[in-house]
């Protein structure tokens, strides 16, 4: 059992070139410890419903958020724990996590990038996924247009480099299946005085 464990825990690799580095890392958190944070964030967590401009009119946003630095004494001892095993994992650090409650299969984040001025260069993006496996899409925005289907597992973690926002886009999509809630922890490093411009996601 402890020989398959490690095993779950090993970096794949999904993309290395010039437009940056994507990988997935199974199993980083055991699955008991991943149901422990996932109910937790579930019932403790003071989730958003907000609301979007979107082609001339108001609409929910598809699933429920909630924010945290990760230097303020107001965040959940769990998020600090997390973001410490993360930044084990990727010897970077980060000190803002945004957090998207995906319900059911109805909830989702369109194909995006993040916004580079949200972000300090050089520093990855991190996203640690907790409760049912959701699929995420990543897309190369010019040819060749390489498409990655990446199912992200409870106690997963996916690593993209801040190089990946100019050529990727990445989204969760609506699906049919009889899916589960999922809670996804963004783990990111936010400058100082951010540049000025339109607040974007957090997945």
């Amino acid at each position: 059992m402890a020989q398959s464990s490690l095993f779950q825990s090993v970096e794949r690799v999904l993309a290395e070139d010039g437009r940056g580095r994507i990988g997935y890392t199974p199993g980083l958190v055991d699955a008991g410890t991943a149901d422990e944070w996932f109910a937790e964030l579930r019932d403790r967590i003071e989730w958003k419903a907000e609301r979007r401009r979107m082609y001339d009119r108001d609409v929910d946003v598809p699933r429920l958020t909630a924010h945290f630095r990760l230097d303020d004494d107001a965040t959940p001892g769990l998020l600090e724990e997390a973001a410490d095993r993360v930044a084990a994992a990727t010897s970077s650090s980060f000190n803002s996590v945004g957090l998207n409650f995906y319900r059911d299969g109805r909830d989702s984040v369109a194909p995006h990038n993040d916004h580079l001025y949200e972000l300090e260069p050089g520093f990855p993006i991190a996203l640690l996924s907790l409760g049912s496996t959701r699929r995420m899409t990543i897309r190369a925005k010019e040819p060749p247009r390489r498409v990655l289907h990446v199912d992200l597992e409870p106690g997963s973690l996916l690593v993209m480099s801040y190089e990946t926002q100019l050529h990727y886009t990445h989204g969760i999509p609506k699906t049919k299946d009889d899916v589960g809630p999922r809670i996804s922890l963004a783990f990111r490093h936010r400058p100082a005085t951010p540049a000025k411009g339109r607040r974007g996601f957090y997945r």
